[in-house]
């Protein structure tokens, strides 16, 4: 018999306890222009939901006080790097934990510049949701609809635009529905389909945490009530199961002489006992015959819960092999996927990378660089001899093994992977298998790309 699992049972059995399972978790991020505010932002956002502790807050206040500022800067509550201090910026991604009667929350406050564009990746690769800030006097810039479209890239189900510094244009509600409009056509283009526009002031705390007494024409949630309430998490059972494996254990005690299990995190779905599984590349099936986690054996696992799990047939699986369920993907040595570069050093065709795909990396050869994506256009830039630090782009790769990949928009998990520099393991280029993003071809008059 098949039982639907819902968020509420997953969190039901939330190992961190009562308190932590009576609210649900939701992984957000924070991008926006240089000078849009974001840091700003989430300072008002932590002080305002009451998750400041008190001696943060006197060594913000004692800081501003030295710079001869009448009021906290709520900027310092995350630009913690002293460079970020010096230049006024946001550098790296600074990650917060906090967390209201209604929802626990993981924040990402990712860089504003362009030079730091790659750190929005990382910051934003496991989000749920998107704040894209704006500076009202602005409007959307080249920045704005970059972020829009890693936003898109990375599949963030949810993005929320934020007009900030409203406080600076009167509050005029037809400079926020101008932007509001100019931004949504622009999103939808890339195929986000949930987006929410808010008009805030983050220094005045207007629409943050409490509702604006200057915008009385805004009728929807502010910051906060929209975060608490989105829809986050999804029902387990809805998606195909792939368990991905860590390790195998082998403890040879006498207790248990022919135990044979294997251990990792559930990327997605759920396994049960009994269930007939494919083991990938090799193709074998066969059926679960436990699952242990934490100690007890258990009849049931969801993601994201890491397990061990054990099988009828002593069939060779070893790390990196994926344990699966539904359908699946034949493996593959040809990839062929977007990507995002995230180093100096362009990445070039005729490259020997490693790819790590979850828990296995194999060698790799870049055999072409089809494209590099106009952000402001979303134009196809064909000829293009590598790809720069923040450019994303369409790559055909070549492994020395196959690989079982999914396509990033079934799953963001199995679908995704990255490019390493086998010579010293520098992290090269993120990349989403499939076709994950939204182009229009260049117009056949205009000249290549170079």
């Amino acid at each position: 018999m098949t039982t639907n699992l819902t968020v509420d049972d997953v969190t039901s059995n939330d190992p961190f306890g009562e308190e932590a399972s009576a609210t649900a978790l939701l992984r957000f991020a924070t991008a926006g222009s240089v000078d849009d505010g974001k840091s700003t932002l989430v300072g008002r956002l932590l002080h305002d939901s009451k998750s400041v502790l008190a001696d943060q807050l006197e060594a913000v206040e004692r800081v501003s006080l030295g710079r001869g500022q009448a009021a906290p800067d709520l900027a310092l509550l995350t630009d913690g790097l002293r460079a970020e201090r010096e230049q006024g910026i946001t550098i790296d991604v600074a990650y917060r934990y906090f967390a209201t009667a209604r929802r626990r929350f993981i924040l990402a406050d990712t860089p504003g510049h362009v030079q730091y564009t790659r750190n929005m990746v990382t910051g934003a690769s496991t989000a749920e949701l998107a704040v894209v800030l704006v500076d009202a006097r602005n409007g959307v810039v080249e920045q704005t609809r970059r972020h829009a479209a890693v936003a898109a890239l990375l599949r963030v189900p949810h993005v929320v635009l934020a007009v900030n510094k409203m406080d600076l244009v009167d509050y005029a509600e037809p400079v926020f529905a101008a932007i509001a409009a100019e931004f949504t056509a622009y999103a939808a283009s890339l195929g986000i389909g949930d987006i929410v526009a808010v008009p805030i002031s983050a220094l005045a705390g207007d629409n943050v945490v409490e509702p604006s007494a200057h915008m009385d024409w805004y009728g929807g949630p502010t910051l906060l009530e929209h975060l608490e309430t989105v829809p986050v998490g999804s029902d387990p059972s809805g998606e195909p199961a792939r368990f991905p494996v860590q390790y195998v254990i082998r403890p040879q005690s006498e207790q248990h002489p022919d135990y044979r299990g294997y251990a990792g995190q559930l990327a997605s779905g759920v396994l049960r006992t009994g269930d007939t599984v494919t083991v990938l590349p090799s193709g074998h099936t066969t059926t679960i015959a436990g699952i242990d986690a934490l100690g007890r054996e258990t009849d049931i696992a969801w993601a994201p819960q890491s397990v061990t799990v054990r099988l009828t047939e002593d069939i060779d699986v070893s790390r990196g092999d994926l344990i699966a369920s539904g359908p699946t993907a034949a493996p593959t040595k040809d990839v062929v996927a977007t990507v995002s570069h995230l180093h100096e050093r362009p990445l070039r065709a005729g490259d020997k990378v490693l790819l790590k795909h979850t828990t296995r990396t194999v060698r790799a050869l870049v055999k072409e660089i089809s494209y590099r994506i106009d952000i402001d256009t979303l134009e196809q830039r064909s000829g293009a001899e590598g790809l720069s630090v923040n450019d994303i782009g369409r790559v055909v790769l070549r492994t020395s093994e196959p690989l079982a990949l999914d396509g990033y928009t079934q799953n963001r998990r199995t679908g995704s992977f990255l490019l390493i520099d086998p010579a010293d393991g520098t992290t090269l280029t993120a990349g989403m298998a499939g076709e994950s993003f939204r182009t229009v071809a260049a117009p056949a008059a205009e000249e290549d790309w170079v």
